[in-house]
């Protein structure tokens, strides 16, 4: 599994992953998701393409380190998709995985990312991970905080 940028070449099939239904209401497709990247500039978006071998099975985008508002100079994870035919297989652990190893050695201490409560939320999966709460909610949804330990 590897990150990659996403560029004219990948960027409909990226578009193309697709959760499954009854995850829609928690998460945002690639499309929305990379229109809301350029819609927000200022929330210093990170986005790339989730690959085994050489087929695109998710897409993640962080914003990393904006320079104002209420997660300044922080890295927080703004979306994570799997592909429906690819969820249970170990992908989303592995991304996040990746991800931290990224933020963390570029000096981070901690890792955020926040999730709309309802049935069938994502929050076990990112519990399992090791993220918690933070107490925050932010517009509606819980912020969670993966912690890394002093170096």
């Amino acid at each position: 599994m590897h990150l990659r940028e996403i560029t004219d070449d990948n960027r409909d099939a990226v578009r193309a992953l697709r959760v499954r239904r009854d995850q829609k209401q928690f998460v945002a497709s690639v499309s929305k998701s990379l229109k809301q990247a350029a819609q927000h500039p200022e929330a210093n978006p990170w986005y790339r393409a989730v690959y085994i071998g050489d087929e695109p099975v998710g897409f993640v985008m962080l914003s990393w380190k904006p320079p104002a508002g209420p997660y300044k100079g922080r890295h927080f994870i703004w979306r994570l998709l799997i592909d429906k035919r690819h969820q249970r297989r170990g992908i989303g652990r592995e991304t996040l995985t990746q991800i931290a190893a990224l933020v963390r050695a570029d000096g981070a201490t901690e890792l955020l990312t926040s999730y709309d409560p309802g049935d069938g939320e994502p929050w076990p999966f990112y519990q399992k991970f090791g993220f918690e709460p933070t107490g925050e909610i932010d517009d509606g949804e819980i912020v969670l905080r993966l912690v890394f330990p002093a170096q």
